[in-house]
């Protein structure tokens, strides 16, 4: 079982889903590890108010919602000024629906299916929180593959990739292509630490929240092709 956070620690989650089910279920796997929900909503309008409201930490968005779906409630949190520090989880029952890519380009911090387990979910929470990202840019490419130019581009973000050193943009090339940072260090005979360096500096240039972003973003640039090889030849 997983201990329980750290009150003084613990990350604040608003759970917005239509099924008061889901709600409730969430709501009693997260309070059973210390973490606090401040606020429940059942579409997309009232998510948006309770971020507003309760500045959450984390919010688990559904993405198919009554009044407004996920998709646009992601985009108006995330230009909202508390939406500068929230990390927002994309609730789905299919592992590559397009909205789900959608949300991801529009600045989501990851996914999960709705019938995680209670371990997972309590872990997602905490690893956004820290400000990873939850999804392995492997399923990030996938999900690419499948929807790209299908879905709008990264239009609230600079995706002048000229702004990078020759190193930074063969590091998000291959984390584009589904490379950890450990495999990405042996690819180019780098410390793992280096590479979170090249990583932390790519978001900045870029004005990216996370490395899936940063992978979308590969993608629609073109600096990758949807169909690469997961690994340079």
């Amino acid at each position: 079982m997983t201990a329980a956070a750290d009150p003084a620690q613990a990350p604040r989650v608003v759970i917005a889903d239509d099924q008061t089910l889901v709600r409730s279920g969430f709501r009693l796997i997260l309070n059973s590890a210390g973490i606090p929900v401040v606020a429940e909503a059942s579409d997309g309008k009232e998510t948006v108010a309770a971020v507003l409201k309760h500045r959450p930490d984390v919010v688990l968005m559904d993405i198919r919602m009554p009044e407004m779906d996920g998709l646009e409630a992601t985009r108006r949190i995330l230009a909202s000024r508390p939406g500068e520090h929230v990390r927002i989880i994309i609730l789905t029952t299919f592992d590559l629906d397009q909205y789900v890519y959608a949300a991801l380009s529009a600045g989501a911090s990851g996914f999960l299916l709705k019938d995680v387990s209670p371990e997972h979910l309590i872990a997602a929470v905490q690893l956004v929180r820290s400000g990873d990202a939850l999804l392995a840019p492997s399923i990030t490419r996938r999900l690419v593959e499948r929807f790209a130019g299908n879905a709008p581009t990264l239009t609230q973000v600079n995706a002048d990739l000229s702004a990078l050193t020759p190193r930074e943009l063969e590091v998000l090339g291959l984390i584009a292509r589904g490379l950890s940072n450990a495999e990405v260090a042996a690819e180019l005979t780098l410390s793992e630490a280096t590479v979170k360096t090249h990583v932390a500096r790519i978001l900045t240039k870029l004005q990216l929240r996370d490395r899936v972003q940063a992978v979308v973003l590969a993608y629609e640039t073109g600096l990758v092709s949807p169909g690469a090889s997961a690994r340079p030849n």
